[in-house]
């Protein structure tokens, strides 16, 4: 039994994981950390992150992030369907979904904000993703890696409508 799938229904293929897509679905390695695969895949997307917010300019901290969330998007889609093959479906330890949407939460946090921000986005982006409500859990029947990511792209988004009005509010 492979420890990595939520379940045994997909067989291995025999074959060995290509070392590009396993490096891309586990976001660098981060998905092999132990306890919350997920939680740390967001966790690198704001170790990623904070160089922009700290040095940045407010645009280029918006430009550059959302740059990596259209590549990663991309990326993470295909290395998330090739996952499947050796690890079953939405396996634990592919969390480029969850640093993409994470980088997608943080897109209103720039340096113009309170750095308390970058946690809030963080505890919005793991409700949104783990409680799955408001059709995010219906974005996971989409097939192979593009459910994967969907589900966590939309979680993303709704966490960055949230921080918007917030900024909104306090940035008056």
């Amino acid at each position: 039994m492979n420890k990595y799938r939520k379940s045994t229904a997909v067989p291995d293929d025999g074959g060995r994981f290509p070392l590009f897509p396993k490096l891309i679905a586990t976001s660098f390695g981060f998905g092999f950390l132990p306890v919350a695969p997920g939680t740390w895949g967001a966790i690198l997307a704001i170790i990623l992150w904070l160089p922009l917010y700290i040095w940045a300019p407010a645009a280029v901290t918006v430009a550059v992030t959302a740059i990596a969330v259209l590549v990663f998007t991309v990326l993470g889609t295909w290395a998330s369907s090739v996952s499947e093959r050796y690890w079953g479906p939405d396996p634990v330890v592919a969390c480029v979904d969850e640093t993409v949407g994470q980088w997608i939460s943080l897109l209103p946090v720039v340096p113009l904000c309170p750095w308390w921000e970058i946690l809030l986005s963080l505890a919005l982006f793991r409700f949104f993703d783990i409680v799955k409500p408001l059709g995010i859990r219906s974005m996971e029947r989409l097939p192979r890696g593009y459910g994967m990511m969907a589900d966590d792209i939309l979680a993303g988004i709704y966490s960055a409508a949230i921080l918007i009005g917030l900024n909104i509010l306090i940035l008056k």
